[in-house]
């Protein structure tokens, strides 16, 4: 293990069984009664009882990213509280903006995806992250780790095909045998409300606005306090079958795939999983209300109204768009 010693959980199992009970849990539990209506772990509609069977010996859930903390957070106590299950969560280092986040994450089942360094670094710092993640596989331990690096801002989910190649590079085998190994089984997750939504849209006009704009750390901070804190009406995350199924069933198209085909197609399929499982919500005219409330919120310099207001629309619109493309492809 000392390969991974820069990167991997820190494994104290009788301390986090009582930290989760004393502090864990309850705090998580005190965040949704706060600033959720309602948290729902649901599976795929029909599809329980094999969900069950998928995730029994362990499953990498790979979700859509709408919160930085509260996605992986929230799935993973209420898979520990269901199942038993306490996935190992990946988080980038650009999060360890004070010094407490690093060991603490780290003693909750948190590896470190390192995102600086030179091009060969990253490149080697991808191998052994890839190594880590079969080594917990072969384990079998549960994972969870985002579709894409960086929360989708304008919330058109799709998975990032570097995720998949990452995920392989440690083997050298058949593409699809190694992402076979891991059992991926997507994870749709929907907010009825994003209490970042309004930040998500000034990052936006600031990238548009200013060459090379870039997050500072105190921004990543800002995001994951109003994340945990803000408001979200009802919150679902809804488990789908393992992609092994449909990789036996494509078999034979698959094989006739170069292997950037392959992954371009099990992404489109994680992401066809994950866009038909979203929970719509109603939206009347009082979500204008809120919208509006949302762009008073936002701080910056020559605001332009009519840029963000369209991109708050747009990071809601996505998903409905997404699903209806999901289920009714001829009508969209």
């Amino acid at each position: 293990m000392n390969k991974y010693k820069q990167i991997r959980a820190w494994r104290v199992e009788p301390m986090r069984m009582v930290a989760d009970l004393l502090i864990h849990w309850p705090y998580l539990d005190c965040i949704a009664h706060k600033t959720a209506t309602s948290l729902q772990l649901d599976y795929a509609e029909g599809q329980q009882q094999q969900i069950e069977q998928d995730i029994r010996h362990g499953a990498f859930f790979m979700t859509n990213h709408r919160d930085i903390v509260m996605d992986s957070a929230w799935l993973s106590m209420l898979l520990e509280k269901k199942y038993g299950i306490r996935p190992f969560i990946g988080i980038g280092n650009n999060l360890f903006g004070k010094w407490w986040i690093e060991p603490f994450v780290r003693l909750n089942r948190a590896f470190v995806v390192i995102r600086d360094g030179s091009p060969r670094d990253l490149l080697q710092h991808s191998k052994t992250l890839s190594e880590y993640i079969q080594h917990l596989r072969r384990q079998g331990k549960s994972i969870w780790l985002a579709q894409r690096e960086g929360r989708a801002k304008d919330g058109n989910d799709r998975t990032q095909p570097a995720v998949l190649k990452m995920l392989t590079m440690a083997n050298t085998g058949q593409i699809i045998e190694t992402i076979k190994q891991l059992n991926i089984c997507p994870v749709s997750i929907s907010y009825e409300y994003d209490p970042c939504d309004y930040l998500k849209a000034q990052e936006m006009q600031q990238k548009r606005d200013i060459e090379g704009w870039k997050k500072s750390k105190q921004d990543d901070l800002t995001s994951m306090h109003t994340g945990i804190h803000g408001q979200k009406g009802r919150v679902v995350f809804r488990i789908t079958p393992s992609i092994n199924h449909w990789i036996d069933s494509h078999r034979d198209e698959l094989e006739q795939m170069n292997k950037n085909e392959q992954v371009a197609a099990v992404a489109a399929q994680i992401d066809q999983q994950i866009h038909a499982n979203y929970e719509l919500f109603e939206r009347g005219t009082e979500f204008e209300q809120y919208l509006q409330q949302q762009y008073n919120k936002i701080n910056i310099p020559n605001k332009d109204k009519t840029f963000l207001m369209s991109k708050l629309h747009e990071m809601y619109q996505n998903p409905v768009i997404n699903y209806e493309k999901s289920h009714f492809p001829g009508l969209v």
